[in-house]
């Protein structure tokens, strides 16, 4: 594209998944025990889709990659530290809850309206990119609404590649069932894509990049407004970590047919 393209990626933190995660029950639902003292990372999927962004900016001039971030400023300055080394960025950050119990409406909701918000974007350059799924909000549809309510009709879910050809269309590769991938065609933005995994490696930190980042950075986590996340009307009967079973028996000249049926019965209870 002449001009370059307007990315913003949707990501927000998730705690770090080496850390034991405890749901707890609290007067406003379910909770993480001991949540804001948790460390926390850019949601993995998300990560991906931030990293894509970076590498299509590099190859065309004149784009800008905007990061919008849902979270607790105090969480999200912990994590731009790190991230803001990574790749060039422009941080768009809203001081709300970071909950994986949140609803996916009411995020999507929230982040369409921050895309909207955002000076000088240009919707006949805009490619929209996020996690097709979520470390913490893994409804599986907070991209979709919020291409929805941007009402843009080519979305893309399951990405693993993105490959922009000549004449300003673009070839996409979307993960399908048995392996496979599903090729598309789109002839250009606005377009929404939730990436999975893609191709590149996460990139070494880059000091000069950094510093370069946090000169924006701490004045958008000053100016971020604080918004309350509702609930929509969700409600959670009980949470709970799952419980650890292990029942081990040792049996001999047993078919391979016969073994998957025992292990679908048990399954089944």
């Amino acid at each position: 594209m002449a001009n370059g393209y307007h990315i913003v990626v949707c990501g927000s933190i998730v705690p770090d998944p080496l850390q034991t995660l405890e749901p707890i029950q609290t007067p406003t639902g379910p909770a993480l025990k001991n949540e804001m003292m948790l460390p926390a990372v850019l949601d993995p999927w998300a990560a991906h889709a931030l990293y894509e962004a970076a590498d299509l900016a590099s190859k065309a001039a004149g784009s800008k990659v905007w990061l919008v971030s849902v979270g607790p400023k105090a969480k999200l300055q912990q994590v731009m530290m790190t991230i803001a080394q990574r790749v060039s960025f422009e941080l768009v950050p809203v001081d709300a809850s970071a909950s994986g119990f949140a609803d996916a409406h009411a995020t999507a909701a929230l982040l369409a309206e921050t895309i909207q918000s955002i000076p000088g974007l240009d919707r006949a350059r805009l490619l929209v990119f996020g996690g097709w799924e979520s470390a913490s909000r893994g409804a599986g549809v907070t991209m979709q609404l919020v291409g929805e309510r941007l009402e843009i009709l080519d979305q893309f879910q399951g990405v693993d590649q993105l490959s922009f050809q000549a004449d300003g269309s673009f070839e996409v590769l979307e993960r399908i069932e048995g392996g496979r991938h599903q090729v598309s065609v789109c002839q250009g933005p606005p377009a929404l894509f939730g990436w999975a995994t893609g191709n590149l490696p996460e990139p070494r930190n880059n000091p000069q990049i950094g510093m370069a980042n946090m000169r924006t950075v701490m004045p958008a986590l000053q100016r971020a407004k604080s918004v309350p996340l509702a609930a929509g009307g969700l409600h959670f009967l009980s949470a709970s970590p799952p419980k650890q079973q292990r029942q081990t028996r040792v049996v001999k000249d047993l078919s391979a047919d016969q073994i998957a049926q025992e292990i679908a019965e048990w399954i089944g209870k």
